[in-house]
């Protein structure tokens, strides 16, 4: 995720760093020189005068324009979800932290809730491992028992399966008399909290918008970004390759916006900074128990993104 202060409104507007400028520069560049053949041939293609006029580009513009917008709030919803569903999975971790000393007779330094704790860091970074698609085995091994990291090599969802572990580690605590079962279906109803969470990220991860619908947007889009210079250059003349690039890049880059913001737990500038929010959880739950911290992720310096 993208994260740093916003600049005085002149400066904003040669903002290179955090824009989706950089990656759409060769597609403005394109689109530049073809608006200057076009120019250069007065709009006539093999020496049939192409019959445009600035009318139809201005009726059909403002429709797509509604369209880019719809595209544009599924993607900014299935972003904020994302981010409400870890906004969750924080807090529902913390509560779980606090029951297993609080609702029990365990010592806050003891090796049961140190345990505990544990599997809800790991449970987090698993998550986030899922979503990305990346090997868990490194945070796997380094917060849990070797016996239980190799249990879980094999499994292809690992949250669930540590959440069984949570279950259980619940379930021998009620056996060995250390809550009562008001306590033990406290701490239950979290473990359902997280579950939920964990099918949350899974459909918003599993479930993109439809493909059609994607193709059909992303040809019209620059289809009309092509087309776009027939139709100004009688009344622009030498200014049209400049106004057809600015207008190309307002819809091509709510296009690339919407892509980003689609896929909320992916690794592009603009998703969600998953590797920070799994830190602070660890962070967050080693002092609920009083115990070292790790350094929290910080933002890049020179690109600004927080992963």
């Amino acid at each position: 995720m993208i994260q740093r202060k916003k600049e005085h409104w002149f400066k904003m507007l040669f903002v290179w760093q955090g824009s989706v400028l950089p990656q759409l520069l060769p597609r403005l560049l394109v689109l530049f020189v073809l608006s200057c053949g076009i120019v250069y041939a007065n709009g006539t293609l093999y020496r049939y005068k192409i019959p445009l006029s600035p009318a139809p580009f201005t009726i059909f513009g403002v429709a797509m324009a509604l369209f880019l917008g719809f595209r544009n709030n599924a993607s900014y919803d299935r972003f904020w979800e994302g981010r409400k569903l870890w906004g969750a999975l924080l807090n529902d971790t913390r509560s779980l932290a606090r029951q297993s000393f609080t609702l029990t007779n365990y010592e806050l330094t003891s090796a049961e809730v140190r345990h505990f704790t544990q599997l809800l860091i790991a449970f987090t970074y698993s998550l986030r491992h899922q979503l990305r698609k990346t090997d868990p085995s490194f945070d796997l091994q380094r917060l849990l028992p070797s016996p239980l990291f190799e249990s879980l090599k094999a499994g292809l969802y690992k949250p669930v399966l540590l959440m069984r572990e949570m279950g259980l580690w619940t379930k021998e605590a009620r056996k060995n008399g250390q809550f009562d079962a008001i306590g033990q279906a406290a701490m239950d109803g979290n473990l359902n909290k997280l579950s939920d969470i964990v099918g949350g990220c899974e459909r918003i991860a599993s479930t993109p918008i439809p493909y059609t619908y994607q193709v059909l947007l992303h040809r019209t889009v620059y289809l009309y970004c092509f087309l776009l210079p027939f139709g100004l250059v009688d009344s622009l003349d030498w200014l049209t390759p400049f106004v057809t690039v600015f207008v190309g890049y307002t819809f091509v880059a709510f296009e690339a916006i919407a892509d980003e913001l689609e896929e909320p737990f992916g690794t592009e500038p603009n998703d969600l900074p998953l590797n920070a929010i799994s830190r602070m959880i660890e962070i967050t739950l080693l002092e609920t128990i009083g115990l070292p911290t790790p350094e929290p992720v910080k933002a890049d310096p020179e690109h600004y993104t927080l992963d």
